[in-house]
């Protein structure tokens, strides 16, 4: 049973990721209510659209300090399954601190590293500021400043 959960979680995912954006009924509480349970049955099974998502809403919209940390939760395991955007946010959420996520300069280097990557403008951008002013506790390095610098151009073209 739990296999063939796992194999329809992506299509649950996407059906939420739908309805979430289609605007009939936007304003209803039942419809958030089951999209969100959507999202949350998607991300329990291993969706990472869905787990970047539902972290996304639940740390960026939430209401309370509970949903929020949820939120991180789902993309921190989003970000540690390869979505770009949910790393980009696990970066700054290290870089600065939050709640029970303290701040961690070695873990938002990777996390903006893991984003760079995978293309992510933000975290492409990120990079070159800490290889060429030395933040993070990372030395200056112009050498992987221009790396980063050449991938974040490569990608405006």
């Amino acid at each position: 049973m739990r296999l063939f959960m796992t194999l329809i979680a992506p299509l649950l995912g996407w059906i939420a990721f739908r309805l979430f954006h289609l605007p009939l009924l936007k304003k209803s509480e039942a419809k958030h209510r089951f999209v969100m349970k959507l999202f949350r049955y998607a991300a329990d099974y291993g969706s990472v659209r869905a787990l970047s998502v539902y972290g996304h809403l639940l740390h960026f919209r939430g209401e309370g300090m509970n949903n929020r940390i949820q939120g991180l939760i789902y993309l921190e395991r989003a970000a540690d399954k390869g979505d770009s955007k949910a790393a980009y946010q696990m970066g700054k959420i290290f870089e600065e601190g939050y709640q029970n996520y303290p701040a961690d300069p070695v873990k938002a280097v990777k996390y903006y590293r893991q984003s760079a990557e995978s293309g992510h403008i933000l975290a492409l951008r990120r990079m070159v500021d800490i290889c060429s002013k030395g933040e993070l506790e990372q030395e200056k390095s112009a050498v992987d400043a221009a790396y980063w610098l050449d991938l974040l151009e490569a990608g405006h073209n």
